[in-house]
This record gives structure tokens, sequence and C-alpha cells, in this order.
């Protein structure tokens, strides 16, 4: 047997909803009942990493969680009542879990991510952290580190950054910047 068969051979199933490691993942997921578990948990995961990332300098403004909201609305693709339920249940677990929470929920989106949704959820998450017009330097610390916890490339990083740059508080005021 080669290596790859042998490691075709041991991959096993994602998990489903209840044995998430996030307590609040499942909690989000658990309230999504109409749609497929994985879809929900995969959701309920994306909404949570979104938190983590608006919450990093201690306040989820009203903008933040509008985007967040508009956000699960358009790719989730839940409706409008159900978006804003998943949006605030995240916020609000992120403020009551923490940072060992943020790790896990940020660990179960990289579990059932498909191609291309570290890079789409880091787009989501600098949309969500300029939701306000700026982009603190903890926010942006933050999203760097969910970058390295999904195992996305540097270069990436800095070229979805990048599209953020007006935003950035860490650049207001430079030359060439309006702002």
């Amino acid at each position: 047997m080669s290596i790859f068969d042998w490691l075709k051979n041991s991959v096993t199933e994602r998990p489903a909803v209840e044995e998430s490691s996030s307590t609040a993942v499942r909690d989000i997921a658990q309230r999504l009942s109409d749609l497929d578990p994985d879809h929900a948990r995969w959701v309920a995961a994306f909404a949570m990493v979104r938190a983590r990332a608006a919450r990093a300098d201690l306040d989820i403004s009203r903008e933040e969680l509008r985007e967040m909201q508009k956000i699960v609305h358009e790719i989730g693709g839940l409706p409008e009542e159900q978006s804003s339920l998943v949006a605030e249940m995240a916020a609000h677990r992120n403020e009551l879990l923490g940072v060992t929470e943020d790790y896990l929920s940020t660990r179960e989106f990289k579990q059932v991510a498909g191609e291309g949704d570290a890079e789409r959820l880091l787009h989501c998450l600098f949309a969500v952290t300029a939701a306000d017009d700026t982009i603190s330097l903890v926010e942006e610390e933050e999203v760097r580190q969910v970058a390295n916890e999904l195992g996305v490339e540097p270069a990436r990083y800095t070229a979805i950054r990048s599209r953020f740059r007006e935003k950035r508080s860490v650049l207001r005021g430079t030359i060439g910047n309006r702002n």
C-alpha cells in the first residue's frame, strides 16, 4: 500500500454538530436546525470568527454588528431575521466565552472550511473591522492571527489586507493617503 492510499483511507468524517469542540459554534448551529447540519456548523463557525475580529478592540460597534449580519445573510444564505440572530449570538458568545472560544471556533472553521473559504473569511474579517471606518491595529493583528491559525500564506494575507489600506489606522495620515 502506498503512502497516498494509506492517507486516503485514514481520513475520517467531520464531526457532527453535536460533537463540535466549540460550545458557541454548537449553540449557534443548533439554532439553525432547519439547515443541513454541516452548513449550520459552517455558518456558526464563520460567525464566531467574525465576532472574534470585531471584538478584538473589546467592543463590537453597531456598524460592525450590521456588517456581520449582512455577511451572514449574503454568504451564509440565511434570511435576514436569522442572520441577525446568528450575528447577535456570535457577538454575545464572544463576549461571554472569550479567548479560548475564539481559538476553538477558528479551529472549527478550519475543519469545516472548503477550498477558498479561509481567504473569503479574511475578506469578511477586514470588511467587518472596517465597518466603523477604521481598522485598529489590534483588530488588524487579530485578523493576522486568524490567518496564521487557518494556514493562510503571509503573501495572501498581505494581498487581502491591502484592499483595505484606506481603513487601516496604522496608515492614516501617511503620504499618499487622503484620510
